[in-house]
């Protein structure tokens, strides 16, 4: 299940536990981030050993306009990642939201 910007927000505002994961390029999350940590799609496939072991954890994905996360999200599922989620309409819904 995916997420909406208000949601994800106010997981972040009350401290909830889960993993926020940018799949931008540096470059964009250099422009504006949400504190997630930076790990290009691209790369995913490589450091996927390096996320939680706790597959049961939620994780959730975004990037400038969704696709890329959608696509991050899919390669995670794939990996027996069990909550992962993407964040809708990534970093251009955000800003527009928020």
């Amino acid at each position: 299940m995916d997420i909406q910007v208000k949601e994800l927000k106010m997981k972040m505002e009350r401290g909830d536990d889960f993993v926020l994961i940018d799949v931008r390029e540096p470059y964009e999350h250099e422009e504006f981030n949400i504190g997630g940590r930076l790990i290009p799609l691209g790369e995913l496939p490589l450091v996927m050993e390096s996320l939680p072991e706790d597959q049961e954890m939620e994780i959730v994905v975004y990037c400038r306009s969704g696709n890329r996360s959608g696509m991050a999200k899919y390669l995670m599922e794939q990996a027996g990642y069990k909550k992962v989620r993407n964040l809708l309409g990534g970093m251009l819904a955000w800003q527009e939201t928020l």
